[in-house]
């Protein structure tokens, strides 16, 4: 009898839950669901671009810079490869390889900075330190120093990236986990025996859910807008792989002959950009528990 309440409550919780985010939803501003058809736009692209893509990523069609047509819509570039399917390979590339970095930095950042809130002592200076080592070298500097000595590749990209941007999140996840593991329940839990993972997922990590969410958004903007300055300065991604970064570059001679294809690939980054900032300011103002009128 037991369990089949238990099996009736747990389906009624999450109906519950999805109805509160459902009514969340509802009363989003224009902004937020702007932001959020965008995203859902650029995922849809970004996964199912083979099927979108009239053509391969890196299959000449035609000549090099022929002008806009029904059968280029966007032209094509020095190579004579089609501009759209470029993007549309693109969306997956770049989106892909800056998510990948950001989760990784986020697994090194979070991970470092909730244990050195935890063990703090020798443990909490090290890294403290090491971290504020690394963060007096300016990001892009650093980026392109190791990526010219290690090259190039994706693997590359993602780990450099990550290891930069995990500095900040070091830095975030310290102090918003500090503020928690000071608190009584976690201090009741130590009490009790509970084990270090469990007072870990239990206790500290939904109660610094929102702040890490909000900063996970930004840094994704931030690791995306490297990636394509990186991509932009040759040692991003390399042909002939397609990112909007390269993209750009490819394609600048054409600014000036007055043509604006190489501003598509920018207004793509833009774009995403202006998106995904307007989800996270939404979601902030939802977490920190203001009124809509303040």
């Amino acid at each position: 009898m037991a369990e089949a309440l238990m099996e009736t409550k747990v389906p009624r919780a999450r109906r519950s839950k999805t109805a509160a985010a459902l009514r969340e939803l509802k009363k989003a501003p224009w902004s937020a669901w702007f932001g959020l058809i965008v995203l859902l736009g650029y995922t849809f692209v970004a996964l199912f671009a083979p099927l979108i893509a009239p053509y391969k990523e890196s299959e000449i069609v035609g000549d090099s810079y022929m002008e806009w047509s029904a059968l280029y819509p966007f032209g094509t570039d020095q190579l004579g490869r089609d501009m759209l399917s470029r993007m549309i390979f693109a969306a997956q590339n770049s989106m892909g390889i800056a998510l990948a970095a950001t989760m990784f930095s986020f697994l090194t950042g979070g991970i470092l900075g909730i244990m050195a809130s935890i063990l703090r002592g020798w443990f909490d200076q090290a890294v403290s330190r090491f971290i504020d080592a690394l963060m007096a070298i300016p990001s892009l500097i650093f980026a392109l120093m190791m990526l010219s000595i290690l090259g190039s590749t994706a693997i590359n990209l993602i780990i450099v990236i990550g290891v930069v941007d995990a500095t900040r999140v070091f830095r975030l996840t310290r102090a918003v986990s500090m503020n928690v593991v000071s608190l009584d329940f976690v201090e009741a839990a130590r009490l009790r025996g509970e084990k270090l993972p469990w007072v870990v997922f239990r206790e500290i990590v939904p109660n610094i859910l929102p702040p890490l969410i909000t900063e996970f958004g930004l840094r994704y903007c931030f690791v995306f807008l490297t990636i394509s300055s990186l991509s932009f300065l040759g040692l991003g991604l390399q042909p002939p792989t397609a990112d909007w970064g390269l993209m750009v570059k490819e394609n600048a001679t054409l600014i000036t002959y007055g043509d604006i294809t190489p501003l598509l690939p920018a207004g793509a980054i833009a774009l995403l950009t202006v998106a995904i900032n307007f989800v996270v300011d939404w979601f902030l103002h939802k977490t920190s528990g203001l009124r809509d009128g303040q």
